[in-house]
């Protein structure tokens, strides 16, 4: 039984035993797990980024947009007023007349 429980323990061509070859087996594993969540983490930060900036991007044009709108809004009631200012002078030169 002794023979058994030695041979369990034994070391390696290396010179590691059974505990040291399972201590770099749960370090690599840990080091994996580690590297691919900090990937997944790199990508999820690229992502936020990524639609971040077309957030951005939308909000200029938006703003482009309301501010060519506003333009045109402004232009449309110059020209209403100045068409109600040429009908006034027209009943005015009227009721003159």
């Amino acid at each position: 039984m002794v023979l058994v429980a030695l041979a369990g323990c034994s070391r390696d061509d290396e010179g590691t035993g059974p505990a040291e070859r399972l201590g770099k087996a749960l370090d690599d594993a840990s080091a994996k797990v580690t590297d691919s969540v900090q990937d997944e983490l790199a990508k999820s930060k690229r992502a936020v980024d990524d639609a971040r900036e077309k957030v951005e991007d939308a909000t200029r044009e938006a703003s482009r947009g309301l501010e060519r709108a506003t333009g045109e809004v402004g232009k449309s009631v110059e020209r209403a007023g100045e068409k109600m200012q040429d009908k006034a002078e027209d009943l005015r030169r009227d009721k003159d007349d």
